[in-house]
């Protein structure tokens, strides 16, 4: 490529890097410019049957904006995981890791699917680096959830995604969580998708449909993840969901047969 070719590639990556890192806009601050890499618009999502959406505004950073999204999975749900490979891995990370272990052991009783599943997420501060402080916030607001849901608390996981090195305000989760049970609702996907969002420009999701044996299965995702191109896209948030039936052994096999990101 001539050089007057390169000057203008990493002139556009350069300005991409400034759209991506501007972050969400703030009251009185203009919007960030979308990225030049979105789409027309939020894809249209199938419906998946037995998982609900929620999310609120609780403040946890951003204001004037929904930053923390719920997800209520119904009972019989198999669940598997995949994450970073990090020794400083965050709170929410360890907890999920040991929850979905249990699982595959098959202990705790109504540890299970049978008893169904709940994910939380906020966004604005990623609750790592935070030592005992991190894990105390883990536990208080998967307790809060298993309490609005009745679940056990082994089946309720959190992710957090936002600033590093700054203590989680908890509270201000807790306390939105009532409300975001009290809104669950299977077609606020898109509204989830949202509430990740840290210096993404736009919400991400994606969709397929294929026929299986007793008729078409349904799949639909959700993302988060910008900014971070080093190391090894680091802060990478990715939920999907599927109306298949498949054992919780197999769904974490094919699961696995991608490796996640050293860091994500």
């Amino acid at each position: 490529m001539a050089k007057s070719g390169w000057k203008t590639v990493t002139k556009a990556l350069k300005k991409e890097l400034r759209t991506l890192a501007a972050g969400p806009a703030r009251p009185g601050k203009p919007a960030k410019p979308v990225s030049p890499l979105a789409p027309a618009g939020f894809p249209l999502l199938p419906v998946i049957r037995g998982v609900e959406f929620a999310a609120v505004e609780a403040g946890v950073r951003y204001q004037n904006r929904k930053d923390v999204m719920l997800v209520r999975l119904a009972p019989g749900t198999a669940m598997a995981g995949v994450f970073t490979k990090s020794t400083t891995r965050s709170a929410c990370v360890r907890d999920c890791q040991a929850k979905l272990a249990l699982t595959a052991r098959g202990a705790g009783g109504e540890a299970g699917g049978e008893a169904g599943a709940a994910i939380i997420v906020n966004s604005g501060n990623s609750n790592a680096f935070t030592g005992k402080l991190g894990d105390a916030a883990v536990t208080a607001v998967t307790g809060a959830v298993a309490t609005a849901l009745d679940l056990p608390p082994s089946r309720v996981f959190s992710s957090s995604t936002g600033v590093i090195g700054e203590p989680l305000p908890h509270e201000r989760i807790t306390a939105q969580v009532p409300a975001l049970a009290a809104a669950l609702n299977e077609d606020a996907i898109e509204m989830a998708a949202h509430a990740m969002m840290t210096t993404d420009t736009f919400p991400k999701g994606a969709a397929a449909t294929l026929e299986g044996d007793g008729g078409p299965i349904h799949i639909a995702g959700i993302a988060k993840g910008s900014g971070m191109i080093a190391p090894d896209m680091a802060t990478m948030l990715v939920y999907i969901f599927t109306d298949a039936k498949v054992a919780p052994a197999t769904l974490q096999k094919l699961l696995s047969r991608s490796p996640p990101p050293r860091d994500a």
